[in-house]
């Protein structure tokens, strides 16, 4: 099992920044690919950033250039550091983990983010 909480979420004005934090604890060692996703009001759940466990990384299209993914090895953290935020970035944000060996998809249970105008 691996468990997932994130924390960081918030409201904040567009153009600012936020951190947020998902703290990873169980069977890590398992887990080979992390990262965020979001959910707006009515839409879908869309892919923000992720991580693998060989530290590549990849973006939506929406947030390349302005988010950063990273994990703290040491602390077992995973961070999306959110600069130049926009009101379309607001949404939940979930922290997501993946075990190929499983075929297990575990979640957090998000975290609010919300950008004004």
């Amino acid at each position: 099992q691996v468990q997932l909480v994130e924390s960081g979420g918030g409201l904040v004005q567009a153009g600012g920044t936020l951190r947020l934090s998902c703290a990873s604890s169980g069977n890590i060692a398992m887990v080979n690919d992390m990262g965020w996703y979001r959910q707006a009001p009515g839409k879908q759940r869309e892919f923000v950033a992720g991580v693998t466990s060989e530290s590549t990384t990849d973006y939506g299209d929406s947030v390349k250039g302005r988010f950063t993914i990273s994990f703290d090895n040491a602390k077992n953290i995973l961070y999306l550091q959110m600069d130049n935020l926009k009101p379309e970035d607001t949404a939940v944000y979930y922290c997501h983990a993946h075990v190929r060996e499983w075929a297990r998809d575990y979640w957090g249970q998000g975290t609010q983010v919300t950008v004004s105008s």
